[in-house]
């Protein structure tokens, strides 16, 4: 007979169980169900039978003999059961939710009551048909007066009450994390919601869809170690790409003047709650775009964003609330290290200064000494990113870190850069992008001195995107978005491992 009592999980018992589960299919069999049939069409969800009948006062007798409802099939998978002699009460969940169905020796029949008493176990799916009915507690159930088994869940689900109670085992097993946790599979329906939202202001506001390559032969467009590949037909080494950039350019010289691409992207570091090697990044361009311009469609596609996935523009993230309604915050890298980390402009003035003073306040200065603009982010890096909690645009990067972007007019050194930070996160990235063939020739001449300087994330010279910059590019703005980070954000996740629905993880050991 069937129990409520939760499988055991252990791995001495779950062969037993697996023996005991073969056993009640080969039984069902025997007694004439069909081996995983696919010809059962469930004419409902529980969601619409909850909604459909919400208001009624149906009562079972009444409901069953007096004034029968239509009949419904409904299929999903069996995660609760309760044997009561005559009776079985259990919960079928499909993608909209759980129903309630009960299976009775006198309503259902002894042949359908006993085949399903005898051969059913929590974690099958099922196909019922019947009609909707409610218990003398006013609990809606569809009444089980036909049934079958479409696919035997020979392995056990995890305890109800506890769960999974491992992370990993959580991440491994992503199937069975959505099966058992609704809040789980709320988190990827979020995140799917803020991606639709994102191409429809795209699209409704004239950019094109593209799709770039993922194999190349360089790997350009962000300072990151790529992963590396070969072709074996053409015998050629490739690498996964970093980012899309440099061939959405290529679009803008071709005549595209809005595109945009929701691509993954691959980078040979390390993991952490914020990083994982294989991610998703929206960048789109505008042409005759400033960052300026940029920025201020940004704020406009995120209020966008956020009010359709959850209903405000206000949202709960960690122990904090952010307001996205408001006008985002703009200031400066500098003055952001001015105000929020305490440096004088004494300390700002050469690297010299800015070293002692970053070592006074602990920031891990690298020896050999890097470059100034280099010291310079880190320090902000270091010490203002994790104050930045409502939506702050910081501006005005250095060159050395930004090879691909316009330099401020009258300030050498100095790019129309700037970056998103929320909740203390980068988010995105905002460039007036550079369109001088002669300045990016100097940049990435740059770039090569630092690979041979041992700086394997340096850039590589791009010899085709150049010419194209030299075939005329029209100035533009570029921007990069980091999806998986918007959609902890949106789902109040603190790790990027819970809102993707694989991530990375090393091979288990047998």
């Amino acid at each position: 007979m069937n129990t409520s009592a939760a499988p055991q999980n252990s791995p001495e018992s779950i062969s037993d169980l697996r023996a005991q589960r073969e056993f009640k299919f080969a039984e069902y069999l025997k007694r004439g169900g069909t081996s995983y049939p696919n010809d059962f069409k469930p004419t409902a969800t529980a969601a619409e039978l909850s909604t459909l009948y919400a208001d009624t006062t149906l009562y079972s007798q009444q409901a069953l003999i007096d004034t029968p409802t239509p009949t419904y099939s409904l299929a999903g998978r069996l995660m609760l059961l309760r044997s009561f002699g005559k009776l079985i009460f259990a919960r079928i969940q499909d993608a909209s939710g759980q129903f309630q169905i009960t299976v009775s020796l006198d309503a259902s029949g002894p042949e359908v009551f006993a085949l399903f008493n005898d051969c059913t176990d929590i974690g099958d799916i099922l196909g019922v048909t019947g009609h909707i009915s409610r218990t003398n507690k006013g609990e809606l159930s569809l009444h089980v007066e036909s049934f079958a088994i479409l696919t035997k869940g020979l392995q056990p689900l995890p305890d109800k009450y506890h769960g999974i109670a491992d992370i990993e085992a959580r991440y491994r097993q992503r199937y069975l994390d959505l099966i058992m946790n609704p809040d789980v599979r709320a988190t990827f329906t979020a995140r799917s919601r803020a991606i639709t939202a994102i191409r429809g202001f795209l699209d409704s506001h004239g950019y094109l869809e593209v799709e770039t390559p993922v194999l190349q032969h360089q790997a350009g467009g962000a300072s990151a170690r790529p992963f590396s590949t070969h072709h074996n037909a053409l015998d050629i080494p490739l690498n996964l790409r970093i980012a899309p950039e440099l061939f959405l350019k290529r679009l803008l010289v071709g005549g595209f003047e809005r595109v945009y691409e929701l691509s993954r992207n691959f980078r040979n570091e390390g993991i952490s709650i914020k990083h994982n090697p294989e991610f998703t990044m929206l960048e789109f361009y505008c042409a005759y775009g400033t960052r300026e311009d940029a920025m201020t469609f940004m704020e406009d596609m995120l209020r966008h964003t956020v009010q359709t996935v959850c209903g405000t523009t206000k949202i709960t993230y960690a122990e904090g609330e952010i307001d996205f309604a408001p006008a985002f915050t703009r200031m400066t890298m500098r003055d952001a290290l001015l105000t929020k980390a305490g440096f004088t402009e004494a300390d700002l003035e050469h690297v010299d200064s800015l070293a002692t003073a970053a070592k006074a306040k602990g920031v891990p200065v690298p020896t050999p000494m890097v470059p100034y603009g280099e010291l310079f982010q880190l320090c902000f890096e270091e010490l203002v990113e994790k104050q930045l909690i409502q939506p702050t645009y910081i501006m005005d990067y250095p060159i050395e870190t930004s090879p691909l972007v316009r330099q401020i007019p009258g300030r050498p050194g100095w790019t129309q850069r700037a970056e998103l930070y929320i909740a203390g996160r980068e988010h995105g990235e905002f460039y007036s992008e550079l369109n001088d063939p002669i300045d990016q020739r100097s940049r990435f001449m740059a770039q090569i001195e630092k690979a041979k300087a041992g700086n394997a994330e340096a850039m590589p010279f791009d010899h085709d995107f150049l010419h194209a910059l030299e075939t005329g590019m029209p100035p533009a703005f570029g921007v990069g978005l980091g999806i998986d980070r918007l959609a902890m954000l949106l789902t109040n996740q603190p790790s990027i491992r819970d809102v993707l629905l694989f991530p990375l993880l090393r091979p288990k050991a047998d």
